[in-house]
């Protein structure tokens, strides 16, 4: 395999360049803006299950990340000796007591529900609203802030060339080939080439990937107050991540505005009154800091994986809310892909040729 170019610079894109590297392939990453990669607006969860997946391959996809989180985090940690903040906290999924009679379902009940006394006791300092709730032993989570960094040192570290700053705009293209990725600095060519563009990569392909934008708050637990909060809450219109430093993060709204920047009164009032709704404590906790992102969304809200119109291009985009959870094995199954020609018969269901191209490229 000759030299991969890998087109953005957010954790899915730093995750494909290591896992091909630790395979002996020479890669060059181009980033946009690392602090822009939608990782930084994230929360961390890894919560197949309290996302209320259906039993489907995005289901199988997204388990079968989950657990390759413990050892991938430690092989991260061990390479740069820096924290990821992986913590297999379980997450709790509070139910209000008026939504209670319509409840997921009676197989999930009997394995995962608990009733009002039993969600109290798990949980102190929840709204005496809340009726029961499911809770979630395996789903957990990670500081994606820390684990972007993470995955940045050891790309550096393992001798990828990162070039930050440097946004594609658009492929050159030649019958069925890429032939090079024109830049605000130039072209760039390699043997293969990455699309992991996340909320941009339209900007670059015409895929039917757009923008949904997140805004976020986080506060923190005043200081030498125990931190209360020992699992995620994952709330009916709010979710609350504690941290093992005592910030909480809250999150988050969900808005098509397109790349609209900036926190909003109204966002920032949806979030905190929902948040002490769900757990009135956090009422008098002080605000650290208001953020925003943009999760890379397509029509189905799945992700687009493995080929593309071209032979020598490949794609890695449109996680939407699930980047962070799907970096291992999106940098897993990209990697057999490229280097091995070895398509895991879980790609099949994230072709592209379920969509039809904004141009008329067939299949997109």
């Amino acid at each position: 395999m000759g030299e991969v170019l890998v087109i953005g610079g957010g954790i899915i894109g730093l995750a494909i360049a290591l896992e091909l590297k630790q395979q002996g392939v020479a890669v060059t990453v181009l980033s946009r803006d690392f602090k822009q990669a939608a990782a930084h607006a994230a929360a961390g969860m890894l919560a197949p299950q309290a996302e209320a997946l259906p039993p489907s391959p995005f289901l199988d996809l997204c388990l079968r990340s989950r657990a390759l989180y413990p050892s991938w985090t430690q092989h991260l940690e061990e390479q740069t000796g820096l924290s990821t903040g992986y913590w297999a906290c379980g997450i709790l999924q509070p139910w209000y007591e008026a939504a209670i009679h319509g409840k997921r379902s009676a197989e999930a009940e009997a394995e995962h529900w608990l009733d009002r006394t039993a969600i109290h006791q798990h949980q102190p300092g929840l709204s005496t609203a809340v009726g029961g709730g499911y809770w979630f032993p395996l789903d957990a989570q990670v500081d994606n802030r820390a684990l972007a960094i993470a995955l940045w040192q050891a790309a550096q570290a393992a001798g990828i060339d990162i070039q930050e700053g440097i946004p594609a705009t658009s492929l050159k293209t030649q019958a069925s080939r890429v032939t090079a990725v024109i830049t605000s600095t130039g072209e760039w060519q390699a043997d293969h080439y990455v699309l992991a563009g996340g909320a941009w990569s339209a900007e670059v392909l015409p895929v039917p990937v757009s923008p949904q934008k997140g805004q976020m708050l986080s506060v923190q637990v005043p200081s030498g107050e125990a931190l209360s909060l020992q699992q995620v809450l994952f709330g009916s219109e709010i979710y609350m991540v504690p941290r093992r430093d005592g910030l909480i993060v809250l999150g988050a709204t969900s808005e098509w505005v397109g790349f609209s920047p900036g926190n909003t009164p109204m966002g920032v009032n949806t979030l905190l009154a929902a948040a002490i709704r769900l757990y009135p404590a956090i009422a008098d906790y002080p605000i650290q800091e208001f953020w925003w992102g943009f999760r890379p969304t397509t029509p189905d809200e799945l992700p687009l994986l493995g080929s593309s119109p071209y032979n020598n291009l490949t794609l890695a985009t449109g996680h939407h809310r699930n980047g962070i959870l799907l970096a291992p094995i999106t940098a897993r199954l990209i990697t057999d892909w490229i280097v091995q020609g070895q398509a895991d018969p879980l790609l099949d269901y994230f072709h592209y040729a379920r969509f039809q191209l904004k141009d008329g490229i067939s299949g997109l």
